[in-house]
């Protein structure tokens, strides 16, 4: 699927379903040189994982899990998450127009996720001291959705994971992003009920295409 953003060069979207963590990084740097060498159009691609922990190159020993569940270090901003069944994960690999303006470029993909999540009824929020999407009420604050980007010549990597319905029990063992005084909660859980990534899919790229057009070259 091919759409043509009013004010950037056309987008492509890949959907790829269920894919091994490794195999989409594996896939990620090869749209990555040809997104950089102008052999490809700028791409979205969606997906899930089987369950995972990745970390960022900020993350200490104390937020790894205490167990043996192995965890795989990769090249991003950000710390320590939790990818799994039930969680959407999108890797914009983008020529940015302006390629110093990363905090831009997070702003338009943390914007175009409360959009997401507005149209779904839940009241989501940027939490400026901390990267991603966030609910904050007299529940407590609470994670939604992840962000941890690398941009590497002029091109970015890595993204954003929101959390339709995966198990959140799996973010118990870890510190989450690095926050020991938070949660994370997902769509389902502020909804009430059960939510299939079929319905967020639809709007996911519909907000992300419309935010991607406004950062890239």
């Amino acid at each position: 699927m091919t759409l043509a953003s009013k004010t950037s060069a056309t987008l492509a979207l890949k959907s790829l379903g269920l894919v091994p963590y490794l195999d989409a990084l594996a896939g990620q740097r090869k749209i990555h040189e040809e997104v950089a060498s102008g052999t490809r159009p700028n791409t979205l691609i969606l997906l899930e994982h089987p369950a995972v922990y990745t970390a960022g190159r900020r993350t200490t020993i104390e937020e790894r899990p205490s167990d043996e569940t192995p965890v795989i270090d990769v090249d991003r901003g950000g710390k320590i998450t939790y990818h799994g069944p039930g969680q959407l994960v999108g890797y914009p690999i983008i020529k940015l127009s302006n390629r110093n303006d990363v905090v831009g470029f997070v702003r338009e993909i943390e914007s175009a996720l409360i959009a997401i999540c507005k149209e779904f009824g839940i009241e989501a929020e940027r939490y400026c001291e901390r990267s991603g999407v966030w609910l904050r009420d007299e529940s407590g604050d609470r994670k939604i959705a992840a962000i941890g980007i690398r941009v590497a010549k002029g091109v970015t990597m890595h993204g954003f994971a929101l959390n339709v319905e995966p198990e959140l029990a799996a973010f118990e063992k870890i510190i989450p992003c690095g926050f020991s005084d938070s949660g994370v909660t997902s769509m389902a859980q502020e909804l009430g009920r059960s939510i299939k990534l079929s319905e967020v899919i639809p709007v996911v790229e519909r907000h992300l295409f419309d935010a991607l057009g406004r950062v890239a070259e």
